[in-house]
């Protein structure tokens, strides 16, 4: 009998189908792999930005990863936003009575514009309860800078960085260059199972369609973890796939502000 490699989604819901849950189940499905999820929160949102953020109580978020988890299960599970402590706490309890092996925690905690979007408790619990739950986490520049309280000036210091993280909580880190002015784009996996860094190089698409790029990428990654690929092979696969998705939606038209990559460029 066929089995599907089954992926499970912790995120909000993006009303504007660019990033959040939706992204997440565009990415893996596109990855080959069966999409589940959990949703934290609504957003009232589009290309132009959140009018507005509905945080769904605790216990229905828990008891969503749990339905899944108890009757379909996961092959990976991939983590985006979670605003709140009371939130966080029931993601890490629900999901800890499963023991999946391939948790992708994306956190999210820096808005492109630069403000924080999480409370300096939130923050707390992120980094005691969940990031040690992952099996990598993948921080943009801003995000790392708040997780290892230092600054971050250029490429030279995403290796150290993301080694310095992946010492301190004991997982895997891939650092995005994204947020550098370079033309050329380097992320930096440091692999916490092997202490091996390994480096991605890729060219900056000029586009205003790149809403959702982080959870297109950690969405990718888990579901080629969840096909049984190692993490460095992973990261390769899930950085071809949103590279590819970039380039080939660079030149449609949605909407009046940054548009979603093109996920299904293969169809």
């Amino acid at each position: 009998m066929k089995s599907y490699r089954r992926v499970l989604t912790i995120a909000g819901s993006d009303s504007g189908g660019g990033a959040g849950i939706q992204a997440d189940i565009k990415s893996i499905s596109a990855n080959g792999c069966f999409a589940a999820s959990a949703i934290t929160a609504v957003t009232v949102q589009n290309t132009l930005g959140v009018q507005a953020v509905y945080e769904l109580p605790a216990d229905i978020v828990g008891g969503q990863i749990s339905a899944v988890l108890s009757d379909i299960g996961a092959d990976a599970i991939k983590i985006g936003m979670l605003s709140s402590v009371d939130v966080m706490k029931a993601v890490a309890q629900a999901i800890q009575q499963y023991h999946p092996i391939n948790i992708v925690l994306d956190p999210v905690m820096v808005a492109t514009s630069g403000d924080r979007l999480m409370s300096v408790g939130a923050v707390r619990t992120l980094r005691q309860e969940l990031i040690p739950l992952a099996r990598v986490i993948t921080p943009n520049i801003p995000e790392a800078e708040v997780l290892a309280g230092n600054a971050i000036h250029g490429q030279n210091q995403l290796a150290e960085t993301a080694q310095q993280l992946a010492e301190e909580f004991h997982t895997s880190v891939l650092l995005k260059a994204g947020h550098l002015e370079d033309d050329v784009l380097t992320d930096v996996l440091y692999d916490n199972e092997s202490h091996q860094c390994h480096y991605y190089e890729s060219i900056r698409i000029h586009t205003l369609n790149t809403h959702g790029t982080g959870c297109t990428l950690s969405s990718a990654l888990a579901a080629q973890l969840a096909k049984g690929l190692s993490l460095p092979d992973a990261v390769g696969k899930a950085k071809e796939y949103v590279s590819k998705a970039i380039m080939e939606g660079a030149d449609y038209r949605i909407g009046h502000g940054h548009g979603p990559v093109h996920h299904f460029f293969d169809q």
